[in-house]
């Protein structure tokens, strides 16, 4: 579990690294069948600095005036000590800890996973009642499960707040609630180098 007395930047993306994993290789799998051409590992970097312009992150100005970051907190099942489709995917040596400049800011990683006979479902409440209860926070990016959506939106509806924009990141739309909704997949495409352009071609051949 992670600390309390983090100071917590004012852009903070919460995910299951598990359930992202997964759907990457699921759009890995469709999409090199569908393009012909093999899809290479998602850039880590890539999808969160998506995801945070998903959460309307602003991107830094070219002049340099705005320095902000982005806290990316990944959450994963302890017997999964790597994602397999994203590069970097090693939590211990390569993501925990670990910062990378990007067009939003600093990103700055985090890995936390799960206790022994604690379920992540768990994990995730606790960690985003925590991120929930933080005034720093100001946009809030949550990429979870679609079937976890109804554990966590009582949390999201009882703080919610005008002060702080909050973004559900899921596969399928999701309806009502104190939150704003994206579809995942835009961002894991971007990371996974497919573009809109390409799939229109192919289908036109």
């Amino acid at each position: 579990m992670m600390k309390n007395n983090i100071e917590w930047s004012e852009n903070v993306i919460l995910a299951d690294a598990d359930y992202v994993d997964g759907v990457a290789f699921n759009l890995t799998v469709n999409f090199e069948r569908m393009l012909g051409r093999r899809v290479p590992q998602a850039d880590m970097a890539q999808w969160a600095e998506c995801v945070a312009m998903d959460g309307k992150v602003p991107l830094c100005p070219p002049e340099g005036g705005m320095k902000g970051d982005v806290q990316i907190v990944l959450v994963h099942e302890r017997e999964n000590p790597s994602l397999k489709n994203f590069e970097p995917g090693n939590y211990a040596e390569e993501l925990d800890g670990k910062a990378v400049q990007s067009r939003v800011g600093e990103l700055v990683f985090n890995a936390v996973q799960t206790e022994e006979l604690a379920p992540k479902e768990l994990l995730m409440k606790e960690l985003l009642e925590l991120l929930c209860q933080q005034k720093a926070v100001k946009r809030l990016m949550v990429v979870v499960d679609d079937t976890m959506v109804n554990a966590l939106r009582p949390i999201l509806q009882r703080y919610d707040s005008d002060e702080r924009r909050t973004t559900l990141l899921t596969m399928q739309p999701v309806q009502g609630g104190a939150y704003r909704h994206v579809l995942l997949g835009y961002s894991l495409m971007a990371a996974l180098g497919i573009s809109s352009k390409e799939i229109e071609e192919r289908i036109k051949e």
